[in-house]
């Protein structure tokens, strides 16, 4: 691989695991519960490294307690999708008529726009954790299957698929064993690319006041920073605002520089054309 790639990999697996362990230990490391009120609008200090909000809140605990939401609700529905997505075009590539139906609910799918949809729906649904993984799954298997559909339809008459029909093998045992792995790496980039949405769709979402009111998430967060009056004509937005958008940026970042790198190893031929 190229040694660019290699690095930007580095870089990308580098964020995304700094960011999964300040997740997981938030509990631990976080000085405050998010909830706990305090004075309000306290500046930086020793207690309170980023200070607290307009209602006393710690705005670093709400930081990291955001991580778990908005990184927990990235992955399971990137991954429920995915294997979804896998699912449904293995079928509906080596099943022709079932492949045929498939693809026509995935057309129907891919013309509606993606996020305007899940805003119309959650605007009259529960907003919940649950209910933003369903969105985000239910809208985000169908450009998998259409990807996994193309690769199964060029592999299906290859020589070991049509040897291993010839001497009687049964549909389930070619499908897992034969067509399956063969998968698996451009699910692993969908994956990634799934994973980047969820990410700046639930931060939408939760911007827009359409999110799980409940919890702490980066998107609230913003949504917060921004009702406040003087969040511009003063250093707020620095302590407030920027922490979470830059999280953000830095997930989205890690999972492209990861992304790219995988991509470069599933499809080497773009080794020769990037170098």
């Amino acid at each position: 691989m190229h040694r660019v790639d290699h690095w930007l990999g580095v870089v990308g697996w580098g964020l995304l695991a700094l960011f999964s362990l300040a997740a997981v230990s938030a509990p631990g490391v976080s000085p405050h519960d998010p909830t706990a009120m305090h004075a309000p609008m306290l500046p930086p200090s020793l207690s309170h490294p980023l200070g607290t909000n307009d209602i006393g809140q710690d705005i670093l605990s709400e930081l990291l307690y955001g991580a778990r939401f908005s990184l927990l609700v990235g992955c399971l529905a990137a991954g429920f999708s995915t294997v979804a997505g896998v699912f449904l075009g293995v079928l509906a590539g080596y099943y022709d008529r079932l492949g045929f139906v498939i693809m026509r609910v995935v057309d129907i799918f891919l013309a509606v726009p993606r996020f305007p949809l899940i805003v119309f729906l959650a605007a009259f649904l529960k907003p919940g954790f649950w209910t933003l993984v369903l969105f985000f799954t239910l809208f985000g298997w169908t450009k998998t299957t259409r990807l996994v559909r193309s690769q199964i339809l060029s592999q299906r008459h290859d020589g070991y698929v049509e040897a291993a029909v010839a001497v009687g093998v049964n549909d389930r045992r070619i499908l897992l064993r034969h067509l399956l792995p063969g998968t698996l790496s451009v699910a692993l980039v969908r994956f990634i690319v799934e994973f980047q949405h969820v990410i700046l769709a639930e931060s939408g979402l939760s911007f827009l006041g359409l999110g799980d009111p409940t919890v702490k998430s980066w998107g609230s967060m913003l949504r917060y920073a921004f009702e406040y009056p003087t969040i511009f004509i003063s250093d707020v937005w620095i302590r407030w605002a920027a922490p979470p958008g830059l999280c953000i940026t830095l997930v989205v970042l890690g999972l492209t520089f990861v992304g790219f790198s995988l991509e470069t190893r599933v499809n080497p031929r773009l080794n020769g054309k990037r170098g």
